[in-house]
Order: structure tokens, then C-alpha cells, then sequence
């Protein structure tokens, strides 16, 4: 079957919702925009950068509200198909799909694995998606409630037995959901607050974990014992995480209480899945004691049943059952959740272990007594659901900046008469923070008074102890100290846990109940981090403590802010250096690797498939355990339904084992032709930013002063005014770039390495680099996401943003930098990978952008107009609030923005 038969389905969705679409906006905003929307559709080639014609500013504000919404609907469409082209895959038998379990399962078994290295393995695994408030998500929840219903009805249109009455109905409800979409505001009138981020992280819950999760188990252990023929007895590896709540770097409204607020919004959401499946289970379980037997222990249950109804007088099952929903409801009411449960309270579970142990003695009582079947799908599903959510939802974590840990620690040895913190070297600093962890003393006195900034990060500290001691130790299990740069801020952290009771003396040794993690995050800091463990382990206290943690240290590794510092190739390469010099070190130490990447949604950020990243990652760096972050409108597109977020961490699992145990990781690299690209690179990337200029440039030829104003997170797009890039944080800068079709933080750079190193070493250069795209996986993975991104980009469209720079010479000179780059960067890739056009080997992508181009860049247009009458009238909030719909449009055109 070709491409394009493959796509039929795909072609019909699209013509069903464009045209609900054109007969909505004709029916409500008449044949004006009805027509402009249409002649933007035809639009081609060259002729999408002409000028649009001129509207009225009511008609240009629904125009561009249709262009947004048709890229909206176009992303649903393409989802639905995917989940419709694997499942064709499935049923037709075909060789199970790259990223998918069977295919990794398949090869680690015909390379020979054993299934006793695979279940050590997997006995020490962790593979975390971890959700962050990062605010790169432009979508409301509104909004995103009506995709969802888009998503259901188009769906059920696609059944091969509708009736033409059943058909007409489904397309009425869609029309009513576009309709309701058009008349719904994109846009927040307000300014989000950490609350509204707890609010909308734990609603992927009930949307797609609470199911894909289990299931992903259930496949993982069935494919083990058709393959090898045992079964693993699976510990919960796999778990979703979460920063909202406990990132306080450069956010100042989280505090204990809002931390204390999110571990039990959390709560709230995992006891309610559990009653709902425990009532469930009660409606299901309805054996008589007259025709089946039960165990002790589940007759035990039911003697204490608060169910006293004749009717269940001989059916333990149901009379356990509610004994375990009034416990539930203990527990919650414990913790402070408010369960609405018809079953009084009875003793409340210590722990969701004594809730697993009571769904266990269900499971075995079941299987003794010829009713296996019945414990195989609900039941076992909430056992595993219990394991893996806890009665905290997500492990959460706190995050930092070294300096104010340092400024604590400051203020702590001031009050105490210690000495001057802030004006010790290095090795002073590491010398008293060892004598003080040393110590069981506390440095705090509640007799003393200190600031209110140390006040809020140990009351922060002593929340997060508190909370362990509630909801599991494993309810907070990191703490990230951002921008670490010396052993000194790993252990000025560890003093702050100390003070709070995270970091204790037992038996004479150092005990933590959580991980101390640092991130590393420019280039200076990621070239220094494996020194800096090295160390940190040479430390006798810090050995004693990793101990404590089973030897398993993470390191954080910044792909967002390294970009910024560094420019795209230089970032990746120092990534995957620092990435190899830690695996060395750690195997130096005796200590196990746990690698945490903050990613982001687009190229320039760390963004791309993940399944390419982590098999790409050099050898011995993955080794079972990994976590990465999961962002803005990332977590909407990977994790809006079951099925989908089923997909995207089977792709995780999947790429873990492969790059763990397979024969073909990211193995060894070329170094000397790396290093010798990225300091050119380096070198290109900083002369344009360190340009005169620069940033008046992007401050006028991007929409990030726009940006900022739009209610899209909590937290400032700066940390201070904006005179450098440095003041900018890293998600704004991408997603001013993505905004403006130019995507540079995702290229520039690439093109003057090459052609310098082609300059240099000739055409026996350029075979070199040819063969390294061709059996490096770095390399590949490298250029397959610049590729992307160049296909994303337009240059005229970029172009006609510089022409809002009001100084034109300073324009035309940082533009042509930029153009000059550009060209240099297209003709590296052609002559690196040999093809003729981009997107040759990616024909979905390819199809799915020309569908959307069109719309895409009339919104880059509008959006120039309307940017340059902002700087006219600043005050005039319409225009505003117009450019944030086209910064929303173009976002949800092109998927990973931020």
C-alpha cells in the first residue's frame, strides 16, 4: 500500500473538519472571512509570503482565530491516525514498529539476552516522565476539553457501520464542539498560578495513566514470558512525575503551603481512582459463599464489613470490598481528602502497602478457588495502580537555584557565629559544610530570628519531611539544585535537608530520604560536572551517604540553558561529553548513574522523539535507569488519552532496554572531528549574539515582549530586566525564534562548522562527516531533528519580522549574519546526508506540514502586522490580545515550540 492509500483515512478526517469548519465560520462571521479562509488554503510555494489582503480588524481577528483553529483540528486528525496506523500494523500482522516493546523485546531475544540479565535489570530500572509548569502550553483547559471531544466523535465516525442517520448525528455533535471552540476564548484573561498548574498536571490522571499505565505493565510482562518463557515478577519502574508544587527556581509563589497543596491535590486524584475501582469491583464481585469459597483473610475483611445488608450476608467478596472503602476512607480523611464514599470509616490504612496487601488477598483467594479470570483485568489492573501511584499520585520535586541555597546557608552560619560563608573559597567552604554534616547539631535556633527568605526555603524543607513521613517517603524523592557548579552546592543543599530532618545520623552513619541532584546546565558547567563528581565521591561523608541510597546518584543535565550558552551543535556535543566522562567516573567510584534530561518541547530545548534520543545516548550512561522532563504542550500531545500516552512510554521503555542491555547503542563517537565542529560552531554562535545590537534585534524581531504578557505559567519570562540573553530564561528565548520561523537556537552554528572543517580536511573531510551521519547515532539523531526544524522554518517569513527592527542598518546586518548561516547550514545537511530535499525520509511529516503551512504562515503575517502596530500604540490591548492568538495559532501549527 502506498503512502498516499495509507493516508485516505487521514484525507477524509481533514475534508470532514474542514468543512464543518468553513460552514461554521461562514455561518457566524459571513462570506468575507468564509473567503479569506479559503484563498489562504490555495495558497502555494512562493505565494504563501505575499501580503494577505486588508480586513477590517474585526474580520483580520477571525481570520487568524480560523487559521489557529484549523491547525488545532489538523493535530487531532493526525493523532487519531496514528493510533489508526498502529492498530493496522497490529491486525495485519506486519513486524512489530520501531519504539514499540515487541520490536525491542524481539531483538534483545535474538541478541542472545537472558532472562536472568533482563530481570536484574529490570529489578533496578527507573524510567520517570517527569511533568512540568514550564510555560511553553498555550492552550486552555477549555480548549483542550473540547480537542478531546473532537477527538471522541471523529473517532466514532470512522466505524465502518454507521447508518447515514447515525452519521448525520456524529457530524451535528462535532459541528456543535467546532462551534463551541470558535466561541470559546483562547486566551486567559488571567495570570496563571501555581494552584492552576497542580490543577491541570493531576487531570492527565484520570485522562490517560490511571489506564495506559497498568496496561503498559501487563504487555511488558506477557511479551517477557512469550519470549523467554518466565514471567518477571515487575517492580513499579515506570512512573510519572511531577516539578508543579515543588519548582521554586525564579518562582516566587511556591511556598510550603502551596507545596503541601499539591501533594494533596495529588492525593485527592489517587484515592479517588481508588474508590471509584474498589465500588467497581464491589459491583463485579458478586460470588456467593454457596457456590464459590473465599480465604481466610478476605472472610476476615468481611466480618468487619460495614455492609450489613441481608443481601450480602453470603457474598464475602462485596462485604470486603466495602471494608476497604471505608479504610480508603479513613486513610484519605487521614491525610486530609475528603472521600464521598457511602461506607462508614473503619481503621485506615498505614500505607497504600496495606491497601496492595488487602487487593492481594483478594487476587490469591480468587485464584485458589477456580476464579482466577475474575482477578486477571480490574482487580489486577488497581493492584498494579496502587504500586506504582502510591497515595501521593506522583513522586515530587523539589527544585533550586545554588545561589539561594548558598544565601541560607550564609545566614545559618552568621546566626550561629560560624564564619563568613560567602567569603570562603572552594575548598574552605567544602572543609566547614563537612564538619557541620558531620555533626548531628542543628545550626537553627528558634530563638533567633532570621529572614524571611530562610524561613520560607527550611519551612519548604520541613513541609517536605513532614509530607514523606504522611503520604511515603517516596512522595518527595529529589532535590535539584540549579545552576551547580562546585562540590560546595551539592552540599550547602545538603545541610538545608539536615536542618529538616532529610538528611539524619543513624548508627554513627548519614542517612537521606531523598536524592541530591545537581543540574548542570551551561557549557562551562557541563564540561566541569564529571571533576565535580569525582570530587564529591572522594568525600568519606558523602560515600557513607550514597550508600544510604542504594550508591545511585543522579545528575541533571540542562539542554535548554546550554543551548542558549553555547548554540545547538556545541550544546549537544558537551551534553554527550559530559554524558561519557560521568559513566567513566561513576565506574571509577562505585556508584550507579541515574541520568535526569531536562528537555524541552522543541529541537533548540533537547526536544525530538525520545525513543532516538535515549537509544543515540553514549554506552553505559542509560543502564536501565533514566528520567526526563515532559513540558508544556509536550504533555498534551504525548499524554491527552490512553492509547497515546500508552504509545509514548512504551517508546521510553522500550528505548531504555535497547540502549541497556542491546548490542547496538550509542557506543563509541568520533571525538576529534566533534570537538573540532563545536568549537567552530561555538565560535559562529557567539559572535552573533555577542554582536552590538543583538539583543535590541530580537527584542524587535521576535514577539517575546508579547510573549511575556500572555497568561501562560506562573512564573516571570525573566529572572531580571533583559539587557543580555543571559536575563532571558531559556523557554521564551526558543519560543520567540519558533514564533518568528527563523528556529534558530535549533541550527545555527552547524553550517560554518562544516564548511570549516570541509575547508580544512578537503573531500576526505567531507566523507568523514558522510560516514559519521551514516553509523553514528549521535550524529543521526543530531541532524534528523536540525532537519525538522529547517523544514519548520521561513526564511521570508523570518525576513519580514527583522523588518520591524527600528534601526534598519542593525537589521540588515544581524539579518544577513543570519541568512549567511542559513544557506551554509542547508548545504551541510544536503552534503552530509545526501539528499536532494528536506523531509525525504519523513514523508508523514512532510505531509503533514504542507497541510498546514498555509495557515502557519498567514499567521506569521498577521502577527507582523500586528506586532508593528503595537509599537505604535502600546496601550491598545486588542491588538494584544490579537497577537496572542496568533502566537496560540502558530504554537498549535507547529506542535513543539517551546
Amino acid at each position: 500500500m502506498s503512502e498516499q492509500d495509507k493516508d485516505l483515512p487521514l484525507r477524509a478526517d481533514l475534508a470532514c473538519l474542514d468543512r464543518l469548519l468553513a460552514e461554521v465560520v461562514n455561518e457566524q462571521e459571513g462570506p468575507v472571512v468564509y473567503g479569506a479562509v479559503q484563498a489562504i488554503a490555495q495558497r502555494r510555494g512562493d505565494e504563501r509570503s505575499h501580503p494577505l489582503p486588508q480586513l477590517a480588524p474585526e474580520a483580520a481577528a477571525s481570520l487568524l482565530r480560523a487559521c489557529g483553529l484549523y491547525a488545532q483540528l489538523f493535530n487531532i486528525a493526525e493523532d487519531l491516525h496514528h493510533n489508526r496506523r498502529r492498530r493496522a500494523h497490529q491486525l495485519a500482522g506486519s513486524l512489530p514498529q520501531q519504539g514499540s516493546l515487541a520490536r525491542a523485546l524481539h531483538k534483545l531475544r535474538q541478541d542472545g539476552v537472558s532472562f536472568h540479565s533482563l530481570h536484574q535489570l529490570l529489578s533496578h530500572a527507573q524510567v520517570g516522565a517527569i511533568l512540568t509548569a514550564h510555560p511553553t502550553e498555550v492552550q486552555r483547559q477549555s480548549v483542550l476539553d473540547g480537542h478531546r471531544a473532537v477527538r471522541r466523535f471523529l473517532s466514532q465516525l470512522n466505524a465502518a457501520d454507521l447508518t447515514p442517520e447515525e452519521r448525520e448525528e456524529l457530524e451535528a455533535k462535532l459541528k456543535r464542539v467546532i462551534l463551541g471552540l470558535w466561541q470559546t476564548s483562547e486566551i486567559r484573561h488571567f495570570k496563571m498560578t501555581v494552584r492552576d498548574e497542580i490543577t491541570n498536571g493531576v487531570a492527565y490522571h484520570p485522562l490517560a495513566f490511571f489506564e495506559a499505565l497498568p496496561a503498559l505493565y501487563q504487555r511488558l510482562e506477557r511479551a517477557i514470558g512469550q519470549l523467554w518463557g518466565e514471567v518477571p515478577c515487575l517492580p513499579s519502574f515506570i512512573r510519572v512525575g511531577s516539578w508543579i508544587g515543588g519548582d521554586r527556581d525564579g518562582n516566587p509563589n511556591v511556598d510550603a503551603g502551596l507545596l503541601r497543596q499539591a501533594v494533596t491535590r495529588q492525593a485527592q486524584q489517587a484515592f479517588e481512582h481508588y474508590l471509584r475501582e474498589l465500588q467497581s469491583l464491589y459491583r463485579e464481585l458478586s460470588l456467593s459463599s454457596r457456590l464459590v469459597s473465599a480465604s481466610p483473610t478476605v472472610l476476615e475483611l468481611a466480618a468487619d464489613s460495614p455492609d450489613g445488608a441481608v443481601s450480602r450476608s453470603e457474598e464475602p467478596y462485596r462485604r470486603a470490598l466495602a471494608t476497604m472503602q471505608g479504610r480508603l476512607r479513613a486513610s484519605a480523611q487521614q491525610r486530609g481528602v475528603e472521600l464521598n464514599c457511602r461506607w462508614d470509616e473503619r481503621q485506615p490504612y498505614d500505607n497504600h502497602h496495606a491497601l496492595a496487601a488487602d487487593l492481594a488477598a483478594l487476587s490469591d483467594s480468587l485464584h485458589a478457588h477456580g476464579s482466577a479470570l475474575l482477578a486477571e483485568g480490574r482487580l489486577a489492573s488497581l493492584i498494579r495502580a496502587v504500586d506504582v501511584f502510591g497515595f501521593f499520585l506522583m513522586p515530587l520535586d523539589l527544585r533550586q537555584h545554588a545561589a539561594v541555597h548558598e544565601g541560607a546557608v550564609a545566614e545559618l552560619f552568621s546566626a550561629a557565629g560560624l564564619e563568613e560563608y560567602r567569603a570562603l573559597d572552594e575548598a574552605a567552604r567544602v572543609r566547614v559544610l563537612t564538619r557541620e554534616l558531620a555533626t548531628p547539631r542543628l545550626l537553627y535556633s528558634p530563638y533567633l530570628r532570621y529572614s524571611a527568605e530562610i524561613a520560607k526555603e527550611l519551612a519548604i524543607f520541613r513541609e517536605a519531611a513532614a509530607i514523606q513521613r504522611e503520604f511515603g517517603v517516596d512522595a518527595i524523592g529529589q532535590c535539584i539544585i540549579s545552576n551547580c557548579a562546585s562540590v560546595s552546592d551539592i552540599l550547602a543543599l545538603a545541610l538545608l535537608c539536615k536542618e529538616a530532618g532529610l538528611i539524619r545520623q543513624e548508627n554513627g552513619a548519614p542517612r537521606a530520604s531523598v536524592n541530591l541532584v545537581p543540574l548542570f546546565e551551561t557549557i562551562a558547567d557541563l564540561e566541569n560536572s564529571s571533576a565535580v563528581m569525582a570530587a564529591l565521591f572522594a568525600l568519606p561523608w558523602y560515600r557513607q551517604l550514597l550508600d544510604s541510597r542504594a550508591r545511585v546518584q543522579e545528575v541533571m543535565l540542562g539542554y535548554s540553558d546550554s543551548n542558549k550558552d553555547g548554540g545547538y551543535l556545541t550544546s549537544q556535543w558537551q551534553l554527550y561529553q559530559a554524558e561519557t566522562r560521568l559513566v567513566k567516573c561513576f565506574d571509577e567510584a562505585g556508584a550507579r548513574l541515574q541520568l535526569f534530561h531536562g528537555r524541552g518541547g522543541s529541537v533548540g530545548r533537547g526536544g525530538g522523539p525520545s525513543y532516538e534520543a535515549i537509544v543515540a545516548q553514549p554506552a553505559g550512561s542509560v543502564a536501565g535507569r533514566i528520567r526526563i522532563t515532559e513540558q508544556g504542550e509536550v504533555i498534551t500531545a504525548k499524554y491527552s488519552d490512553p492509547a497515546i500516552a500508552g504509545r509514548n512510554l512504551e517508546a521510553l521503555v522500550a528505548a531504555t532496554l535497547e540502549a541497556s542491555l542491546g548490542h547496538a547503542p550509542g557506543g563509541e563517537t568520533d571525538i576529534q572531528p566533534f570537538e573540532e565542529l563545536s568549537c567552530t560552531a561555538f565560535a559562529a554562535y557567539r559572535a552573533l549574539v555577542e554582536t552590538p545590537g543583538f539583543m535590541q534585534y530580537f527584542l524587535e524581531a521576535t514577539p517575546v515582549t508579547a510573549i511575556a504578557k500572555l497568561n501562560i505559567g506562573s512564573r516571570p519570562a525573566s529572572r531580571k530586566s533583559l539587557s543580555a540573553i543571559t536575563d532571558l530564561r531559556a523557554i521564551p528565548w526558543v519560543f520567540s525564534w519558533s514564533q518568528s520561523r527563523l528556529m534558530l537556537p535549533g541550527w545555527f552554528g552547524v553550517g560554518s562548522a562544516v564548511a570549516a572543517y570541509v575547508q580544512k580536511h578537503g573531500d576526505a573531510g567531507l566523507a568523514r562527516l558522510q560516514g559519521l551521519y551514516r553509523h553514528s547515532p549521535f550524529f543521526q539523531v543530531m541532524l534528523s531533528n536540525m532537519e525538522q526544524v529547517l523544514a519548520k522554518a521561513d526564511l521570508g517569513i523570518a525576513r519580514r519580522f527583522a523588518g520591524l527592527v527600528a534601526d534598519r542598518e542593525l537589521a540588515a546586518r544581524l539579518f544577513g549574519m543570519i541568512e549567511a548561516e542559513w544557506q551554509k547550514t542547508h548545504d551541510a545537511f544536503f552534503a552530509i546526508s545526501g539528499q536532494n530535499a528536506l523531509l525525504e525520509g519523513n514523508p508523514t511529516l512532510r505531509r503533514s506540514l504542507e497541510t498546514r503551512l498555509p495557515y502557519l504562515d498567514a499567521l506569521g503575517l498577521l502577527q507582523i502586522d500586528l506586532l508593528a502596530k503595537l509599537r505604535a500604540e502600546p496601550e491598545d490591548e486588542d491588538t494584544l490580545h490579537a497577537i496572542h492568538l496568533t502566537i496560540n495559532g502558530t504554537s498549535a501549527g507547529l506542535r513543539n515550540t517551546g
